[in-house]
């Protein structure tokens, strides 16, 4: 099963996430997974639309995803899958 990583952040909102392995063909699946074992998480992943949002990145075996809008990127059953919020804003 897929292993899925997160960053620390989303910890303050959902404690016990840190590392998980959840079935999934698919980005989009893998984020279904998540959601039933993690009521609302997938809202500080994806828009209304469903798309990733914005400020987050999603890899798939250290390889950024290519479809952000429907999350039909394959997954194999050993790959890690991290999910990050990218940094922006502010001034220097």
């Amino acid at each position: 099963m897929p292993k899925v990583r997160f960053t620390s952040h989303l910890q303050r909102f959902f404690p016990n996430i840190s590392e998980v392995e959840v079935e999934g063909k698919t980005v989009g699946e893998v984020l279904l997974k998540l959601e039933e074992r993690f009521p609302g998480l997938r809202a500080y992943i994806v828009d209304q639309k469903g798309a990733v949002r914005q400020h987050v990145n999603i890899f798939v075996s250290e390889e950024l995803i290519h479809d952000r809008e429907t999350l039909s990127d394959p997954v194999e059953s050993d790959s890690p899958i991290y999910i990050l919020q990218a940094l922006s804003g502010g001034q220097l």
